[in-house]
């Protein structure tokens, strides 16, 4: 099992940046996704999730009306669409399955880093 994060990268603020996990080895389609950064120094926060079915989201407050969740079950990618971007925003963004929308996140990618320069 293994999820990958990718698209990371320096944006300015007010920037937009879309990242992207891509599954393989499991059936992604069963799972709910969620997104989670990790800021320096700072413990991990979640930051959004999309069901497993893909029509329910739910969003932090930070990022909340800024950032969007989609999947495509197609592609086994869940997306994260981050427009009006801010240097608070700048951590390390992982993505985590579950089943069924059940229990606790696992399995967990690696994370893709996100720079937002002022």
């Amino acid at each position: 099992v293994q999820l990958q994060a990718s698209g990371g990268g320096l944006v300015q603020a007010g920037g937009s940046l879309r990242v992207s996990c891509t599954a393989s080895g499991l059936t992604f389609g069963s799972y709910g996704m969620g997104w989670f950064r990790q800021a320096p120094g700072k413990d991990r926060e979640f930051v959004g999730s999309i069901s497993w079915r893909g029509d329910n989201t739910y969003y932090a407050d930070s990022v909340k009306g800024r950032f969007t969740i989609s999947r495509d079950n197609a592609l086994n990618t869940v997306y994260l669409q981050m427009n009006s971007l801010k240097p608070e925003d700048t951590a390390v963004y992982h993505c985590a399955g579950r089943k069924w929308d059940i229990g606790d996140y696992d399995p967990w990618g690696q994370g893709t880093l996100v720079t937002v320069s002022s």
